[in-house]
């Protein structure tokens, strides 16, 4: 378990997070394992803002918002699959919609 504790100014909040694991039950390979993790969260859904402008998406139909999540997460593999491009994930995505031959390379990845 994880405990952090927040004050803002008239009351303290906490959170606790539950983690199941076969590590060592020692705080500090436990706290590198979730900090880990989150890490590589963080810079899974940074990518996704910046390349996908994900945050900028309001798709409120059903259940459309889980379906392109897949898609954008689909689309960000294959692009970090292409061998031939040293470009960044967002110039690839660009080149990906303006060059067609570019778009068949990604795309072979499937």
């Amino acid at each position: 378990m994880v405990q952090h504790e927040r004050f803002d100014g008239e009351k303290t909040t906490t959170q606790r997070r539950y983690y199941i694991s076969s590590l060592a039950p020692e705080a500090e390979v436990l706290l590198r394992a979730v900090r880990q993790h989150w890490h590589i969260e963080i810079k899974l859904h940074w990518v996704l803002d910046v390349a996908f402008r994900e945050d900028e998406r309001y798709i409120r139909t059903r259940h459309a918002t889980q379906n392109m999540a897949v898609v954008r997460r689909l689309a960000l593999n294959l692009l970090k699959q292409e061998p031939t491009s040293s470009a960044g994930i967002k110039n690839r995505r660009l080149r990906a919609g303006w060059d067609e031959a570019y778009l068949r390379k990604v795309l072979s990845g499937l």
